[in-house]
Order: structure tokens, then sequence, then C-alpha cells
């Protein structure tokens, strides 16, 4: 079980994208994230016909490491660290620290 999964809402807390926020599109490897609208960097394409694609620069998201990034708690407005829980059900859960309360609602 992961600390942080696609679909969470995100805070950047280290480099250039410090204090944005955004949600993760995707787990690229075990420790890089696909956050939306953070980490953005310009790539020149070149016009592809048969896929209709037409060149120019297109600006996208790149990767960003899973230690500059912290589950955002919406209850306190602050980035939290995640722990994990197990319930009387057998059931793991993940946690933010500082409330105890559940991640996934």
């Amino acid at each position: 079980m992961k600390r942080i999964r696609k679909g969470d809402e995100v805070i950047v807390i280290a480099g250039r994208n410090k204090g944005q926020r955004g949600n993760v599109l995707s787990v690229v490897d075990e420790d890089r994230l696909l956050v939306e609208n953070v980490n953005m960097v310009k790539r020149h394409t070149k016009p592809d016909p048969q896929r209709n694609v037409p060149g120019g620069i297109v600006e996208k998201e790149s990767p960003i490491h899973v230690s500059n990034v912290q589950v955002f708690n919406a209850v306190t407005g602050k980035a939290d660290r995640v722990g994990y829980k197990t319930l009387e059900d057998g059931t793991k859960v993940r946690i933010f620290k500082s409330t105890g309360e559940a991640v996934d609602i």
C-alpha cells in the first residue's frame, strides 16, 4: 500500500513549484508522480500528419519526486504525513498523522 496514490490532492513542499497544489494524475515509478499543473515543461514537437498532431511548443507536466510532495489535509488546510491503521475487520486504511482521520473517505 502506497502512501500517495492516484487521485490524491497533494501540495509541493520543496523545489521551484513549492506551495502549489494539484491532484496526482499517475504514479510513474516507485518514487515519481505526475501532478496536474505542477512541474510544467515545454516540449518541442515535430508535426505528424499520420496522427494528426500539429507541431510546435507543447506545455506538459513532468514527473516530480515523491519526497517533494505531501498529501493535503483539507481539515487543517496544510500538508500532512500519512500513516497506516488496521481496523477491527482486518482492513488496512491510510490515516493522517496529525488528526488520525482516514485519508480515503
